[in-house]
């Protein structure tokens, strides 16, 4: 970079318009600006810098443009700074006009106008300027790209300012690491140190959350396991927890099966046990019933024995009314003797109409009084067979019905003994069903661990197909919009440099005679320019500068989508991998058909147990049926016996009782028919034969029935006669009193029962209260062996999902100590960065070792070969090492602070420091030239000798075609330095006064 010519107006301390030829100062190699203190030495300093970045030097700089104007210029002047300078090759001119107040013009006050800047570039083909930019984006963009540095750096490499170097001779290593980082750029180090932090963070965040996931896993665990050994006493994060938590795990699982096996030991022994107390508790029970039996039979025995005399005092009741009934006629006759007298021809008529049997049509009353007597006294022995006869019918069914219960009783049993006899093999099928649904179920939860990363792989493959041809296209696509917006500012150039070469036209649209020119005040217009064919104009080049812009947003929107599409490609590709799609797709397939499969064999698990369990329930049901069975088919043999017995005894009396009637009833009814009708003829009979004597005969009649009946008299014959409910109330009690009587006789000629009688008592409580202890053992069995079951299951399903944690967290805890050793590293913290030394100071250290050697070029040659400047990484204090810098003396070989120099030796010090440091920035900025430096101050504070060897240093810059502009108000240096620009202050602002070499 090479200055040539800087136009100044209305800035800092100039009032009016004053130009400053580097041309000619620089000719000479080394020029001197001096002037007095405020004059403006350091202003013109700022105008070159506010004419490159639109902004001053840091201290100097103000938020207000405002305050660059000059007090001391005329209210109508406009501040504004031109520079012509030469870089990378091209001669280019810069205008910049701030904001400024200028007068209205028309009425009083101010208005503000906007800042300005203007950009051309030299054409020497047709040795004229061409217009760039009038952007200050674009301006500042340009600018900063061809000179290779920002304001910062230009400010610190070309105008040098001492003190700063100074200072940074002095400073500590922090101070120093500031400087440098402004100057060099270094932030993206510090960026990769930020970025590698975050990555450890990140990184870290994500194991601890595996690790608490973990931990949380064998908490579940040891919940599960119950008194399990302690877990290990390790935190998130730390190493060797995953290996610690899965030996834990494994020693839990091992412990959990033995535990099951003993549960499943007792648990057979509890059910053997059960079934010996229930088969003792229905030995005791049936010798309980047994004995019970006997013990009523005997009491039975002892109540008939008890009620003996009753009985034959009954029977013979039974006997003296049966021989009284011979009587009853004789006594009816005797009261009825009177009234049947009156009714006796008509009665006798009557009576023996209705006898059919022919034996009786000439008998006489006694005749027919006897056989009326006869069939009573038969018809009296009827009524017991009768009800013998009713009896018998009950036996009949009662034995049908006994019949029934047996042959059902048999096909219980039979079904009972046929469906017991597979229930072993049953069970087996049925838990091996279970099982094998159990393992099938484990399966589709380890399949479905498996499924859902891969679905998320195959889904991120797709997508990193789809991207791919994306990018392709939003690649050309951003291309063409690249060409396109080219292609639209070419052409907009084109016709903003027609419209240049055409604007006379323009203006001279707007003549008119007698009024003053806009360009030159002439009020005569001889020869205006005119149009001519193809003239751009304004609305032309403003819609070729619009359609500019919307290529150029098209760009940028088609750029920007280019890399949305391009990170989004590189995600699906980092979690999709390599792997094609297709191998992804079979792999998908193949998880989804196993998991289908095993879900298909798990999904009958509750059927399989429900099944398991309602066979146990039909198994006891039938058990408890088939001993049901049992029971009522030996009580029943003995109630079929007896009903035997006394169905026999019952058909001998009823056969005879029958006669020749088709049964006792018929017979009944025939004799009480035929009774009541020889009754009814004997008495009409006697009526009729002897109504007269009945009475007198009466006595004699009821004497001799009743001598007849064995009765001593009458009277005693009519105290022995019974009515019929009576009658029949003595016949069922002698009935009953003979049921009783061969039922206890049957009992107790039972062998079984009269066995169980010689036993001792039968204890059904205690075999009770054992076959309930063993059914509540067998009950805690079981469930022992569930939760032992269901302990096992949920540690592997445990045990599994935190294998597939510790796999999955593998590679992510081998990132995160990759990642936490280069943070470590980058941030010099880790034991391995001896030096503690971070990357950007290490970055920054580099360069510093290149200034320091730069600068020792020019120091030795001003120390005339006594100081050298060099690099130390040591350590100082508790700090970080890397940016150091000592002085090594010559004179004594000893190496010490840079803070021990002189005043002098501070100064030269620090100007080699800053013209090597101007080397090294120029070759890191791209090799710019830097043809031409300033140097601001300083110089008071040498001696003779040493200003003349640190201008022979400033002088060898020629050397490399380099200008020097010295900044200072040394008296001395104006005679040494021969091309001056002064700088002369007064009332009316100050002024500039050049001179170059004579």
């Amino acid at each position: 970079m090479r200055l040539h010519r800087l136009d100044i107006t209305a800035f800092g301390p100039f009032g009016g318009a004053q130009q400053v030829d580097f041309d000619e100062l620089s000719a000479a190699g080394l020029f001197l600006l001096h002037g007095p203190t405020g004059a403006g030495k350091t202003s013109v300093l700022d105008a070159v810098c506010f004419a490159l970045y639109g902004a001053v030097p840091g201290a100097r700089q103000s938020g207000q443009g405002l305050t660059l104007r000059s007090d001391h210029a005329a209210p109508g002047t406009r501040t504004e700074i031109r520079l012509e300078l030469t870089v990378a090759g091209r001669r280019l001119e810069i205008t910049r006009q701030p904001p400024w107040a200028r007068p209205k013009k028309r009425g009083s006050g101010t208005t503000t106008e906007k800042a300005q800047s203007w950009l051309r570039e030299y054409d020497a083909v047709a040795g004229s300027w061409k217009d760039l930019s009038r952007s200050h984006q674009e301006i500042g963009e340009e600018i900063t790209q061809l000179l290779g540095m920002n304001r910062d750096q230009f400010c610190q490499v070309v105008l040098l300012p001492q003190g700063d170097f100074a200072r940074f001779l002095r400073a500590d290593a922090e101070a120093r690491g500031k400087l440098l980082g402004r100057l060099f750029d270094t932030h993206r180090f510090a960026e990769v140190e930020k970025r590698l932090a975050e990555r450890r963070r990140l990184a870290e965040a994500q194991v601890r959350d595996g690790d608490t996931e973990l931990l949380a896993d064998a908490h579940r665990m040891h919940q599960a396991a119950g008194d399990a050994p302690a877990l290990p006493d390790l935190a998130p994060g730390d190493p060797g927890l995953a290996e610690a938590v899965m030996t834990w795990a494994a020693i839990a699982r091992s412990t959990a099966r033995e535990r099951l096996t003993i549960a499943h030991c007792a648990r057979t022994a509890a059910d053997s046990a059960r079934a010996a107390a229930e088969r003792d508790l229905d030995g005791v029970r049936e010798v309980a019933r047994l004995q019970r039996r006997f013990a009523e039979a005997r009491e039975r025995a002892a109540r008939l024995t008890e009620r003996a005399d009753a009985h034959q005092e009954a029977r013979t009741r039974m006997e003296r009314a049966r021989k009284a009934e011979a009587v009853a006629p004789a006594l009816d006759l005797r009261e009825t003797a009177d009234a049947e007298h009156r009714r006796a021809a008509a009665a006798e008529a009557r009576a023996r109409g209705l006898l059919s049997e022919g034996a009786y049509a000439d008998a006489g009353a006694a005749g027919l009084a006897v056989a009326a007597r006869k069939a009573a006294e038969e018809l009296g022995g009827l009524e017991s067979a009768r009800r013998a006869e009713q009896r018998l019918a009950e036996l009949q069914a009662e034995r049908a019905g006994l019949d029934r219960q047996e042959r059902a009783d048999e096909d219980v049993l039979q079904d009972a003994e046929s469906w017991l006899s597979a229930w072993d093999a049953t069970r087996a099928d049925l838990q091996s069903g279970i099982e094998t649904a159990q393992e099938a179920a484990t399966r589709a939860e380890h399949l479905a661990v498996q499924r859902d990363p891969a679905r998320k792989r195959l889904q991120a493959a797709r997508l990193r197909d789809q991207l791919a041809g994306d990018t392709d296209e939003a690649q050309a696509q951003a291309l063409a919009s690249r060409e396109r917006a080219t292609d639209a500012r070419a052409h907009w150039l084109d016709l903003k440099e027609q419209r240049l070469q055409g604007i006379a036209a323009e203006l001279a649209a707007g003549l008119v005679d007698g009024e003053p020119c806009a360009v030159c005040g002439a009020t005569e217009h001889p020869a205006p320019a005119r149009k001519i064919a193809g003239h751009v104009d304004r609305q032309a080049e403003e819609a070729a500068l619009a359609a500019y812009q919307r290529a150029d947003e098209l760009r940028t929107e088609d750029e920007r989508r280019l890399g949305v599409v391009r990170e989004a490609l590189a995600a699906a590709t980092a979690e999709a991998g390599d792997t094609p799609t297709t191998q992804l797709v079979q792999q998908v397939e193949e998880l989804e058909r196993l998991h289908a499969e095993a879900r298909a064999a798990a999904s009958g698990l509750h059927a399989s147990r429900e099944a398991l369990a309602q066979a146990e329930r039909e198994h006891a049901r039938r058990v408890a049926a088939q001993q049901a069975a049992e029971v009522r088919t030996a009580s029943r043999a003995a109630r079929r016996d007896t009903l035997d017995r006394e169905r026999a005894a019952l058909e001998g009396e009823l056969a005879h009782a029958r006669a020749d009637a088709d049964s006792v009833s018929a017979r009944f009814a025939q004799l009480e028919l035929r009774a009541a009708r020889l009754t009814e003829a004997a008495d009409a009979a006697r009526g009729a034969e002897e109504a007269a004597q009945r009475l007198k005969e009466g006595d004699a009649r009821l004497a001799d029935a009743a001598f007849r009946a064995g009765f001593d008299t009458p009277r005693a014959a009519a105290a022995a006669l019974l009515d019929d409910a009576a009658h029949r109330d003595l016949q069922r009690r002698l009935d009953a009193w003979q049921s009783e009587e061969a039922a206890v006789r049957a009992v107790l000629a039972e062998t079984d029962t009269a066995a169980a009688a010689q036993q001792p008592p039968a204890d059904l409580r205690a075999a009770e209260q054992a076959a309930e202890s063993a059914a509540g053992r067998l009950q805690g069995a079981v469930s022992a062996r569930d939760a032992a079951a269901r302990r096992c299951a949920e540690l592997d399903r445990l045990s599994a999902r935190a294998a597939a944690g510790v796999r999955r967290l593998g590679p992510l805890r081998e990132e995160y100590d990759r990642v936490a050793r280069l943070a470590g590293l980058a941030a010099g913290t880790s034991a391995d960065n001896e030096r503690k030394m971070r990357l950007e100071s290490y970055v920054l250290a580099a360069r510093l070792e290149q200034v320091a050697a730069a600068a020792t070029v020019r120091l030795r040659r001003m120390s005339s070969g006594r100081y050298t400047l060099v690099h130390s990484d040591d350590r100082s204090g508790r700090g970080r090492s890397g940016l150091g810098l000592h002085v090594v003396d010559a004179w004594t070989g000893r190496e010490r602070d840079t803070a021990t120099l002189s005043g002098g030796e501070t100064f030269f010090a620090s100007l080699a420091l800053a013209l090597g440091l101007a080397d090294v920035v120029t070759d890191e900025a791209g090799g710019v030239r830097l043809d031409t430096l300033f140097i601001d101050e300083g110089f008071g504070s040498l001696d003779d000798q040493t200003l003349d060897e640190v201008l022979d240093v400033l002088d060898s810059l020629r050397e490399r075609d380099r200008s020097v502009g010295i900044v200072s108000h040394v008296a001395d240096l104006r005679r040494r330095i021969h091309a001056q620009l002064e700088i002369v202050k007064g009332r009316t602002g100050s002024v500039v006064r050049q001179r170059g070499v004579d």
